[in-house]
């Protein structure tokens, strides 16, 4: 919620008509059918996810492939923002289900949450960089899964 910011959840609240605590429990369900429609894919052995979160963990690049707006971040961003907006559709519909909110509107408000989850899972993955899976996330399920733990588990604020 931190990285969300006051003016996102003003903006998520108007959109779903409700106010912020309603938004809040709206993004709590949304982040929370998110990653573990994420952790599920990557359980199943999902090659795409599994690269997604390699790439995510690794750290951005410096000094003059960072010039002209960070290309580091966009390559880094790119792939888990591709995978999140595929499971973009099952968690707006199961968060409809759960809320009774409309699920264009659950989509839209994904739309809004994909840029503060992908910051969210660069933090934690370099907050994790010391742990064993992190040198070596696509070493086999349970490298991937104690990295998806350590990333994906933290509770959510």
């Amino acid at each position: 919620m931190q990285e969300l910011g006051d003016d996102k959840l003003q903006e998520i609240a108007g959109l779903i008509g409700t106010d912020a605590d309603g938004a809040r429990e709206t993004v709590a369900h949304t982040v929370g059918a998110m990653t573990g429609g994420l952790q599920e894919k990557a359980e199943g052995g999902d090659d795409e996810v599994r690269q997604a979160f390699a790439e995510v963990a690794q750290p951005p690049l410096q000094g003059v492939a960072t010039l002209g707006g960070g290309l580091g971040g966009l390559l880094g961003g790119g792939m888990m923002a591709g995978v999140l907006a595929k499971v973009s559709t099952p968690v707006a519909n199961a968060v409809s289900k759960k809320t009774g909110i409309p699920a264009p509107t659950v989509s839209r408000v994904i739309e809004m949450l994909i840029p503060v989850v992908l910051a969210v899972l660069a933090k934690r993955a370099a907050a994790n960089k010391g742990a064993p899976a992190a040198g070596a996330p696509t070493e086999g399920a349970g490298g991937l899964g104690d990295l998806l733990g350590s990333i994906l588990g933290g509770g959510k604020k």
